[in-house]
């Protein structure tokens, strides 16, 4: 897979909207910063699809990973993009870096952890910067900021 994908992940509530360009993405911040979030959408969409009252826009399919049958799952899918969340203790793993460097699929990992297993970028390493002032009770817009910049 290459070139650069727009992703856009929405609820009546909260939108999330953000373009990946390499195969290996982190997205890095605070607590309820709104990571998790993000990776529950996702996967709510993939368990109920439209029932779930998200709404995913993009050229490629978008898939969460997080259990004991991840290879399976990422045996089956390519050419996707491929959402991980800091609770799966299998992004620390040898053997899921070598099923990433070997992968057709885009990853976008949510951790705050150095994973030193894996060849990412500075580039591609995202907080979520949110606007709006009341989450809970006004649409808020979502959008990824670089941690690191090279200038």
């Amino acid at each position: 897979m290459k070139g650069k994908y727009h992703i856009c992940v929405q609820n009546s509530r909260i939108r999330y909207e953000f373009d990946i360009k390499r195969n290996i993405t982190i997205i890095r911040g605070d607590s309820a910063s709104g990571k998790t979030t993000l990776f529950s959408m996702i996967e709510s969409y993939n368990r109920l699809g439209e029932d779930s009252g998200i709404e995913i826009v993009s050229k490629k399919e978008c898939i969460t990973v997080n259990n004991a049958t991840w290879d399976l799952i990422l045996d089956k899918h390519n050419d996707s993009i491929v959402f991980v969340d800091e609770d799966s203790p299998v992004i620390k793993s040898q053997e899921f870096a070598e099923k990433i460097k070997n992968s057709g699929n885009y990853y976008v990992i949510i951790t705050r952890e150095d994973l030193p297993n894996l060849p990412y970028s500075v580039d591609e390493i995202y907080g979520i910067h949110k606007s709006g002032k009341y989450a809970d009770t006004k649409r808020i817009y979502n959008e990824f900021y670089n941690i690191y910049s090279v200038s």
